[in-house]
């Protein structure tokens, strides 16, 4: 046993011995080699915060809306015709992105009470404010104008105090109107005054100032990744950089990057492709079904609900993804209590059932073909292998019917909530298994919106190993999704 031990010990040795002995170059090849860090599989649930000057008027497709009303689109023109005196600009909304009411440790709080392992600040969007005091935004940016503090700095403090929470950046490549972009855009993209002299400045600092672990880099669409200069940034973020053996960044880094190149890939706002793919991806969606900012015109209704969450939840895991869910507080630094509310409801849910969900895999089958609504997750543990398979609806007669488990005389299965109570199961001659549902008062359910079965010692839940390659960098195929996304 001693000796077994030892042999461990040594041959993991060598693993991060050549881990840390490799050097990737600036090239897209060499680049997508880079194992993806284990963390970010295994933390599955991630907070979006979209935050900035935009916030202020805060309607219809705020982190927009510089750009609708700028190119004169009517909605946008007539809300400041009704709102704002003749000759306000743009940058007149700064002043009054205060944040007074900003606390970033309740932010904290609720993003932990949410379930959520990973933050992810929108730190600068396309309108190029930065939500830090960046040497490289002269007063366009938190610490010089409205809020006057490092809003960024802050959050993260807060996030890190957390135990199981990592935090990450946004950060738009490109921003709607700064005169040394368009220059190069004019310019056709040859020359790079912008990116030297704004884009990556900002990104090292972010990197050496705030040391984040996600980069999620956006605005991606256009130009090209060699006028970006990505490659060469990322390698010296995967070689050098303080955050080098931790960080893990998306694929949004020049046309054409997207599902494509990077660390994970987000390939579109909202991206659920509903089926295994060969690389570890992320569905990054809003809960206001309408918009990513905040806006006055916001219903209840608005808002996705628990099990609309869920829903997304369960098919984004079954298929290898991670859900990053997308907050938007107002311009005083509130998270309005509706999105408050569904949070927490969503991590109560968490509570009960993210045994099925943190740290899982996806297992050979992801949806069942009998029972629609059924989505499967798997996990090996130290004596066996747990199949779970998310019901996202109650069935008829309290009777699941699946046709992918395959039971043994052994086979137990239990629902999460329910423990040390096992649920009563039979198959007929087409090797249907139908499990009996507990029989119990609708307020004594473990939850109301979904529910969890645990199945252990099934005669096929064993995943192959050609499942496994899932958050595996090398495997790519390329995805034609059609338009680059606008988020």
């Amino acid at each position: 046993m001693m000796r077994d031990v030892v042999l461990l010990s040594l041959c993991l040795l060598c693993v991060f011995a050549f881990i840390s002995a490799t050097r990737y170059e600036a090239n897209w090849k060499s680049i997508d080699s880079r194992p993806l860090p284990s963390w970010f599989d295994e933390a599955k649930i991630g907070i979006f915060i979209h935050w900035g000057v935009f916030s202020v008027p805060a309607t219809y497709e705020s982190p927009w809306f510089w750009y609708w009303w700028k190119t004169k689109t009517p909605l946008f023109v007539k809300f400041m015709k009704d709102n704002y005196p003749p000759g306000f600009t743009y940058a007149d909304f700064a002043p009054h992105f205060q944040a007074t009411f900003y606390d970033p440790d309740q932010w904290a709080d609720i993003f932990e009470a949410a379930g959520a392992r990973y933050i992810v600040l929108v730190t600068k969007h396309h309108e190029g404010f930065t939500l830090w005091p960046s040497k490289h935004s002269w007063n366009w940016n938190a610490g010089d104008v409205g809020p006057k503090r490092d809003l960024l700095g802050d959050l993260a403090k807060a996030v890190r105090k957390k135990k199981d929470m990592r935090f990450g950046v946004y950060h738009s490549l490109f921003e709607f109107y700064n005169p040394e972009f368009l220059q190069d855009q004019a310019n056709h993209f040859k020359t790079q005054n912008f990116v030297w002299r704004k884009t990556m400045p900002e990104l090292f600092e972010l990197v050496n100032n705030y040391q984040p672990d996600v980069i999620w880099s956006d605005g991606h669409w256009m130009a090209p990744d060699t006028y970006w200069n990505s490659t060469k940034f990322l390698a010296w973020l995967y070689n050098d950089s303080p955050v080098k053996d931790t960080v893990v960044v998306n694929d949004r880094w020049g046309v054409g990057t997207d599902c494509h190149h990077g660390g994970y890939w987000n390939c579109k706002d909202g991206y659920n492709p509903g089926k295994l793919l060969p690389h570890k991806w992320e569905n990054a969606m809003t809960l206001d079904h309408k918009c990513w900012g905040t806006r006055r015109e916001i219903m209840a209704g608005d808002i996705y609900t628990l099990h609309e969450i869920v829903t997304e939840l369960a098919q984004t895991v079954s298929c290898g993804g991670n859900l990053l869910m997308n907050v938007p507080p107002n311009s005083d630094g509130r998270i309005l209590p509706m999105f408050e509310e569904i949070l927490r409801q969503f991590g109560a849910w968490m509570k009960v059932n993210g045994e099925a969900i943190y740290a899982s895999k996806p297992w050979h089958t992801q949806n069942d073909t009998i029972t629609k609504d059924v989505w499967y997750t798997t996990k090996k543990t130290t004596n066996t292998t747990v199949v779970y398979a998310t019901v996202l609806s109650w069935p008829e007669n309290n009777t699941l019917h699946l046709s992918a488990p395959v039971p043994m005389a052994t086979t137990e299965i239990q629902m999460l909530g329910f423990a040390g109570r096992k649920l009563k199961f039979t198959t007929d001659v087409n090797n249907t298994l139908h499990v009996e549902f507990p029989d119990v008062p609708f307020t004594l359910l473990p939850s109301t919106d979904a529910w969890v079965l645990k199945m252990t010692n099934l005669k096929n839940q064993v995943v192959s190993p050609d499942f496994e390659h899932v958050v595996t960098p090398q495997r790519l195929v390329p995805i034609n999704l059609g338009n680059p996304p606008r988020n």
